[in-house]
């Protein structure tokens, strides 16, 4: 098991390919995530950006361009629960992963569990099942040393 993993961005989408017409909101959205200190973005921390750049998108036009992107791979979404959604740029060798919160900062660390997916699928056809996707989440707290260098000294 590894936490995040360096990540080297996929290639421009071939518009065509992936049905796609290379917009002026499209380039700007998928600009924001090549760019990004962060892999995980919401939808809001996107339009943000585009502001900060001098766009003039709107937020629901974020939403739609996220919204396509999902739909033809070139984006994930994952729900970090409490109504919490973060995208980020798909893994162009298609690996999965999941994601590990820590309730007193927010921060996203990336679990990378190569053989959980096989496990899943075996667990699903016990079941009498075909396994069609999954998603997985895990929140934590620091403990130890990394409470004694949380901000507040405390735990949320």
């Amino acid at each position: 098991m590894t936490f995040s993993d360096p990540f080297q961005p996929p290639a421009t989408p071939n518009w065509p390919n992936v049905g796609l017409r290379a917009t002026l909101p499209r380039l700007k959205v998928l600009e924001v995530f090549r760019h990004s200190i962060s892999r995980h973005l919401s939808a809001e921390d996107v339009y943000r950006a585009l502001v900060h750049a001098g766009e003039s998108q709107g937020l629901s036009t974020v939403y739609k361009v996220l919204s396509q992107f999902e739909q033809v791979g070139v984006l994930t979404r994952s729900e970090l629960g409490q109504g919490h959604t973060v995208y980020e740029l798909a893994d162009p060798s298609g690996q999965r992963h999941g994601h590990l919160l820590c309730t007193a900062t927010g921060a996203v660390n990336e679990l990378h569990l190569p053989d959980l997916e096989e496990q899943l699928r075996t667990v699903a056809q016990a079941h009498g099942l075909e396994l069609t996707h999954w998603s997985l989440t895990a929140w934590g707290r620091p403990c130890g040393k990394l409470l004694a260098t949380h901000p507040s000294g405390t735990l949320p």
